[in-house]
């Protein structure tokens, strides 16, 4: 069996080590440079946060793009994490607990904190918001809030969404805090639902292909929100995002059709 190049007296043995400490600090800056990446939803959340104090149309406008940027941000380090090997690289840095971390911020918390922030819920109902923030935590400290066969465990945090649809298609008091409530309860179902960015099934190739579209017509919805007093959309701003519900739903039909297919697997 032959040995390297150094065993064969074609480099010294110095070059040979030279190489491979080269490689090595090459790898381990790549590993920081995703980490930093994935940290840059922090700076986004920060900027929301300073937004949504400041309030009015404009600003929630703005904390709308944000928060997309911050999920599209969220759905392509995974990708480059695994590329480089981070977890083998920087053993010693959890990238995964600073993705929870910003994941709250940017899914959960300022989502809500906007929600509540441009009076979405009737007066009154505001504590209902306290649901789907205690509940999403539950759902991020799970050990197998992501599965091994690739799911979310559970409804998976997507307050920035539920804001958004909230925000524009201004629905009635009462829907608005049904939809609230029982989606925070779903938190504490153990249903699957997709995860696109982890395992390139079927239903995932179809959720991406679907999803490019979406975040294209909610750029033009959000470039469309008014950005003076009135935070109400024009008709067909409402209809374009009547329209881009079509993810949505099929995110959870597809997501519950699994979560079907797997319990009727187990009765057989």
């Amino acid at each position: 069996m032959m040995g390297s190049r150094s065993e064969l007296g074609l480099v010294p043995v110095e070059a040979d080590e030279g190489l491979a400490g080269r490689r090595a600090l090459a790898l381990r800056v790549a590993a920081w440079g995703v980490h930093l990446y994935t940290a840059i939803g922090l700076v986004l959340a920060a900027r929301m946060a300073v937004l949504l104090v400041r309030g009015g149309a404009e600003a929630f406008r703005e904390a709308f793009v944000l928060m997309l940027v911050a999920s599209l941000v969220d759905a392509t380090d995974g990708t480059l994490a695994r590329k480089v090997r981070v977890k083998e690289v920087l053993p010693e840095f959890d990238g995964r607990k600073l993705d929870d971390i910003i994941d709250f911020l940017t899914y959960t918390f300022l989502p809500l904190m906007l929600v509540w922030r441009a009076g979405l819920l009737p007066e009154g109902a505001e504590p209902w918001l306290l649901l789907p923030l205690l509940a999403s935590i539950y759902g991020f400290c799970q050990v197998e809030a992501k599965t091994d066969d690739g799911y979310f465990l559970g409804f998976p945090s997507l307050w920035n969404v539920v804001a958004f649809y909230l925000y524009v298609l201004h629905l009635p008091g009462w829907l608005a805090v049904a939809i609230v409530v029982v989606l925070g309860l779903m938190t504490f179902v153990p249903s699957r639902y997709l995860y696109p960015s982890s395992h390139p099934g079927a239903l995932n190739r179809a959720s991406n292909m679907l999803g490019a579209p979406w975040c294209a017509l909610l750029l033009v919805v959000m470039w469309r929100l008014p950005a003076g007093a009135s935070m109400r959309a024009d008709d067909l701003t409402w209809w374009l995002a009547a329209v881009s519900l079509y993810f949505p739903v099929f995110y959870m039909v597809a997501s519950w059709t699994v979560t079907l297919k797997l319990r009727t697997a187990r009765r057989l």
